[in-house]
């Protein structure tokens, strides 16, 4: 029982740090069960939500065993994800033994995060990216970088203190978007629109709303159906956050800076 109990756990411990880190559901459920039969272990039932694992393993015999894992709803991190990928394949071509991967899997569970300069960057780079392509000129993609760069500063500070995501998604989108209102007051040729919108994209939940798509087309409707309530959810969100800043200027400014 032990050993069942050892390898269901490993199984478990891989669905659990894939689905937490971002990973879609129905590779979750299939890297479980591939890891399974890599360990002979064929007498199985596995079933993952989006926020959940469950499974048992040799259910008829004495060795049966048993486990559920809640799995809250993370950010994404696809450096774990790549990481456990691999691992599940050399399992799965008897590469490397259950002590190993339990070693291989710690080593996993602690791959950071990208540095916080790295970070910071990219996501001003992104935001200006954006905001030229949805037709800001260099002086909208510029603003844009800045305001993306305090956002990112701004919501480490918020996971620090381990805030609410719907805390962090609106406050986010209504600090873009009262700096871009701002470099606007200094009377700067901005297209003020044009930049809220590039800053926002780091905030826009992409990834939810393209995996609950994907999980409905696969027929797991549950899981589908929470991811799109997460994408929705996040995008209201967003909209108060800006929707409250914009109507706040308006009406201080009387309308004529939006003039």
């Amino acid at each position: 029982m032990a050993v069942t109990k050892e390898i269901l756990a490993l199984a478990v411990e891989m669905g659990d740090l894939l689905l937490r880190n971002g990973a879609e559901v129905y590779r979750v459920e299939d890297t479980v069960m591939h890891i399974l039969n890599a360990y002979e272990i064929h007498d199985y039932d596995v079933y993952v939500l989006s926020n959940g694992i469950f499974a048992s393993a040799n259910e008829d015999r004495e060795d049966a065993c048993s486990m559920i894992r809640h799995v809250p709803l993370g950010a994404t991190h696809l450096g774990r994800i790549a990481a456990l990928n691999q691992l599940s394949r050399e399992i799965c071509s008897h590469e490397c033994s259950l002590p190993q991967a339990w070693e291989r899997l710690d080593a996993c569970k602690n791959i950071p995060y990208n540095k916080t300069g790295i970070r910071l960057f990219f996501c001003g780079l992104g935001c200006a990216c954006f905001g030229y392509l949805f037709g800001g000129g260099p002086l909208d993609a510029v603003t844009a970088f800045f305001t993306g760069f305090m956002l990112q500063i701004f919501l480490d500070a918020l996971g620090r203190s381990k805030s609410s995501k719907f805390i962090k998604n609106i406050l986010g989108s209504a600090l873009v978007t009262l700096l871009a209102l701002l470099v606007m007051l200094l009377k700067l040729p901005v297209h003020y629109d044009k930049v809220i919108i590039g800053s926002i994209m780091p905030l826009v939940p992409g990834i939810a709303l393209t995996t609950s798509i994907r999980d409905l087309f696969n027929g797991d409707y549950l899981s589908g159906a929470i991811h799109m309530i997460d994408a929705v959810l996040t995008a209201f969100c967003i909209a108060v956050g800006v929707g409250t800043v914009i109507t706040v200027f308006r009406t201080l400014m009387g309308g004529g800076l939006f003039a």
